[in-house]
């Protein structure tokens, strides 16, 4: 009684509760369940949709401040939730260690049950064959003996795996093939991890960025933007955990020229049919210096480095003097496009010894009036025309904080009035100089210069995830066209039972049972059915005679 009392106080499982082993068991066994494993699948593919919806930083900063500033009550929840670096966030991280373990998880078990099937025999033959999906039978003079050999002989001569169950003929053979099946599934999931680490190793030791480049234009006699692949010569880059400043490829290229042909006739007019972007570029210091043709989809690679064309836009020559003559500001000001016509914004922020000038507006690559309103009708250069607004004051240019080229912070700026007391808005077209009011100077609209943007990438990954995709074809393709199946044949004499025992009436003809198992299911074996019956009964030598 005393022992009964000192363990009364000890906690008591209930009938169907799990310990903490048991719980970790059973949360294991439902991680590596291929059920499991498909669930993640789907959840990583539904999770990478928002990386190529939503702009990343990663790829194109500037179109996500762009986002941003069109969608500024989502921006906090998408920065929440890590929307604009999908690739990097945390949740989709954890989708894609856990599909990995599950997928490792998943494939060892079956790895080692397929080693055990592929060294065990085909099983035995079934007591009655004729509960079998397909089946035959019929009766010969045959011994047999002599038709069990024939069958040996057919089956083998079909890459059959056999089995003889002894001396005693009634015991029949057993055959089965497809054991490339299972494979070919083994295959397909290892793929998907050789394609998961592929990406994970360009994720890691790649990089990506992007940069805007002018282009050359020489009918006006300008000279293209040259750039250095260092990483100040981004404009956005995003490097990968293991990627370090001195993996750069050193090269240098200049874009020497920017060409598009244009569709201008029919419902497709308007839309670009071809990019050409000719480039001259140095590998290395000691390099010669080689061209390329650069257009999208035909990347220049260069060691192990991959640039791309991806985007294109103009810059307007504009020239800002202030009240004295002298130049504030002189040059090409890239402008962002904001519509499929090319209408672009852009600022133009000019330092002088009078005070700062500052312009805010859009480029109208073919400026009409309609109804109206300007708008551009084509997005070609036709009849290039710049609307902008002018500011002076304090633009915050000497206050050394770093901005955005593509913002004017017009915070402490004063906007300048045209004579009737509202904003002055310049409209000048190409080659036109507008005088600003008060005695601030002049603005010109000297030249368009066109400009490329090109995306620059390692990604060491790639030739491994390529074989991950070659690998799940292959075994896709075996998991689809090998068809596992067992084949069992028996012949007695038909006076004796199926144990063997003669009966005691001696001689009589023999029976002959064909049996067929599809292991996949649903496939239609009538006319392998018949093509074995035809041999066992040798009728396939004399078709073929």
């Amino acid at each position: 009684m005393s022992d009964l009392r000192q363990h009364s106080d000890l906690p008591t499982r209930r009938p169907g509760e799990l310990g903490t082993r048991e719980l970790a068991r059973w949360a294991w066994r439902q991680l590596t369940s291929m059920r499991t494993a498909l669930v993640l699948l789907l959840l990583l593919a539904l999770a990478a949709v928002p990386g190529s919806v939503i702009p990343q930083s990663g790829v194109d900063a500037l179109e996500v401040s762009q986002w941003k500033e069109a969608h500024p009550n989502l921006t906090p929840v998408y920065e929440r939730l890590g929307l604009f670096s999908v690739y990097d966030s945390a949740w989709f991280s954890a989708i894609y260690l856990l599909l990995m373990i599950s997928l490792v998880g998943c494939i060892i078990p079956r790895t080692l049950v397929y080693a055990r099937a592929l060294r065990a025999q085909p099983p035995g033959v079934p007591r009655n064959l004729s509960r079998l999906p397909d089946h035959a039978a019929y009766e010969t003079d045959d011994d047999p003996e002599v038709v069990l050999a024939r069958a040996r002989a057919a089956l083998r001569g079909k890459r059959y795996r056999l089995r003889v169950e002894g001396e005693d003929p009634a015991a029949g053979v057993s055959a089965e093939k497809g054991y490339l099946r299972e494979f070919g599934n083994l295959v397909f999931h290892v793929s998907v991890i050789v394609v998961l680490v592929g990406f994970a190793v360009g994720s890691l030791r790649g990089y990506q960025g992007g940069v805007i480049v002018l282009a050359g234009n020489p009918s006006s006699g300008l000279a293209g933007g040259t750039f250095s692949n260092t990483a100040a010569s981004y404009d956005d880059l995003d490097p990968g955990s293991l990627f370090g400043a001195d993996d750069f490829d050193p090269f240098t290229f200049t874009v020497d020229d920017f060409d598009i042909t244009w569709l201008t006739e029919g419902s497709a007019a308007g839309t670009a049919r071809e990019f050409r972007a000719p480039i001259t570029y140095r590998e290395g210091l000691d390099g010669e210096e080689e061209t390329y043709d650069l257009r999208v989809n035909h990347p220049l690679s260069i060691g192990d480095t991959d640039v791309f064309l991806i985007g294109h836009g103009y810059a307007p020559v504009i020239t800002v003097r202030d009240g004295n003559g002298d130049v504030a500001y002189s040059g090409p000001t890239v402008f962002l496009p904001q519509d499929p016509s090319f209408l672009s914004f852009g600022v133009v922020k000019a330092p002088s010894r009078a005070g700062q000038i500052g312009l805010e507006g859009v480029l109208y690559p073919s400026f009409e009036f309609i109804d109206g309103n300007p708008v551009t009708v084509f997005p070609a250069l036709a009849n290039p025309l710049i609307s902008m607004n002018v500011w002076t004051g304090d633009l915050g240019l000497d206050d050394g904080v770093p901005q955005s080229v593509y913002v004017l912070d017009t915070s402490d700026a004063t906007p300048v009035d045209d004579a009737d007391g509202t904003q002055l808005r310049l409209d000048l077209q190409l080659g036109e100089t507008v005088q600003l009011p008060d005695g601030l100077g002049s603005v010109s609209f000297d030249d368009v210069q066109p400009w490329v943007r090109v995306q620059i990438s390692q990604s060491p990954g790639k030739e491994v995830a390529l074989g991950g995709v070659v690998l799940a074809l292959l075994g896709l393709l075996g998991s689809l066209f090998i068809r596992p199946r067992r084949v069992w044949v028996t012949a007695r004499r038909a006076d004796s039972d199926w144990e063997g025992e003669e009966s005691g009436h001696g001689g009589g003809a023999t029976m002959v049972e064909v049996g067929l198992l599809d292991r996949s299911g649903g496939a239609d074996l009538t006319d392998v059915l018949d093509e074995i019956v035809a041999a066992l009964q040798g009728r396939a030598e004399e078709e073929k005679a």
